[in-house]
């Protein structure tokens, strides 16, 4: 018997012991989560938004396998009408000019924006219904057709958590992993847990594989528990604002032609990102503070700032709104939430050798043990199963 701690319940944390308990059903997988709410940043609270191949060569394969299985499982679980999953038009948008306008602050784009040559007139030229054409503007595809697609990131979430759940996986939360104990041969054989409840009562678990999952927490679960190691990860964190309005102009009849992306470049400071989603629901990103200081635990979402605040209800209204100004946009609700970026780009997915984890532990050999990270999928678009543009 070969089990399994996660550590981390977010999007990747729940799509590998998925598909860990699909490939592995006898596998005793144990999933471990600090928050006292679940998922309260990135998984939660993120865009959604999926490609097959905005990527660089380091990510091609693994983000063209991701998107065929987020296909895959939307088909064979019915994910439109479970976690909204639907065809999406990608789109690069150039606001008209608006004369007195200045801005500034933070300027993050999706990771491969620039990459992105838009070669094509929209259908029609008018573009979305929901999206509030000015003079002088540009709107072009950029995404091939069936290429892209959109779901609701917090609702795929519930729906991975509760077929684990009813697989017999195990949720210890709020909880953390506090100590790792190896055999007499120094081999990783068990991991110590402290729940948050109950007084904080420690436990020990069975544990071949460790898996850290924890998103921009990740090098700091690392650290607190391979004291000894040499090296640190390389993954920090990235704070992002979003705002979700309902919108009068995006119904159900219009949901039925799919959803569409809209990557824009205005006179505002900062490039909004705009995704229609499922249900009624428009998400509106980027707005992104990298200073911001990371809690000690997720207890998000948090509330934007009210000059943030500000600057995406502007943002609403002048993309979203009508085009006499009027508002009669309805507010869901604004949120902030840390993306796991990494120095080079690119994620970390892999399988730690036994001499990066100090002080002479070891690892079971093959498929049957090891310390894996995956972590730092940032704000670019699915790179990993699963993973989205945050």
């Amino acid at each position: 018997m070969t089990d399994t701690v996660i550590i981390g319940t977010g999007i990747i944390g729940l799509s590998t012991a998925y598909y860990l308990s699909l490939s592995s059903p006898k596998t005793k997988i144990h999933l471990i989560e600090a928050s006292p709410r679940l998922f309260s940043s990135a998984s939660g609270y993120s865009a959604g938004f999926l490609a097959s191949d905005w990527y660089g060569p380091a990510t091609a394969s693994l983000g063209a396998l991701s998107f065929k299985l987020h296909k895959e499982l939307a088909e064979e679980n019915d994910g439109r009408k479970r976690w909204g999953y639907s065809r999406s038009t990608g789109t690069s948008h150039v606001a008209g000019k608006r004369p007195g306008k200045k801005g500034g602050g933070d300027l993050r784009g999706v990771g491969a924006r620039e990459q992105m040559a838009g070669t094509h007139d929209f259908s029609g030229g008018k573009g979305p219904a929901w999206l509030t054409r000015t003079e002088g503007d540009k709107l072009e595809v950029i995404s091939e057709d069936d290429s892209t697609a959109q779901v609701d990131p917090l609702k795929l979430c519930k729906f991975l958590l509760g077929e684990l759940l009813d697989a017999g996986v195990r949720l210890h939360q709020p909880a953390k992993v506090t100590a790792l104990s190896v055999d007499n041969e120094s081999v990783l054989n068990g991991v110590r847990i402290k729940g948050e409840e109950d007084g904080g009562k420690e436990y020990d678990v069975d544990c071949a594989r460790l898996v850290i999952t924890a998103g921009a927490w990740t090098a700091d679960v690392f650290e607190s528990l391979f004291t000894y190691a040499k090296s640190t990860l390389p993954i920090g964190r990235l704070a992002g604002h979003s705002l979700v309005v309902r919108s009068p102009r995006w119904t159900a009849e219009h949901e039925e032609r799919g959803c569409h992306a809209v990557f824009s470049t205005g006179s505002d400071g900062y490039s909004p990102e705009v995704f229609s989603r499922i249900g009624g629901e428009i998400y509106i990103a980027g707005l992104n503070d990298p200073d911001l200081e990371l809690p000690e635990v997720e207890t998000l979402p948090s509330l934007p700032d009210d000059e943030a605040a500000k600057r995406l209800k502007d943002t609403a209204a002048r993309m979203l709104g009508l085009a006499s100004g009027e508002d009669d946009l309805e507010i869901v609700r604004e949120a902030l939430c840390f993306r796991p970026i990494t120095e080079r780009g690119p994620p970390i997915v892999t399988r730690l050798a036994d001499e990066k984890l100090g002080g002479g532990m070891k690892t079971r050999g093959g498929r049957d043990g090891g310390v894996f990270i995956s972590a730092g999928h940032g704000v670019s678009v699915s790179c990993s199963m699963l993973s989205f543009s945050y």
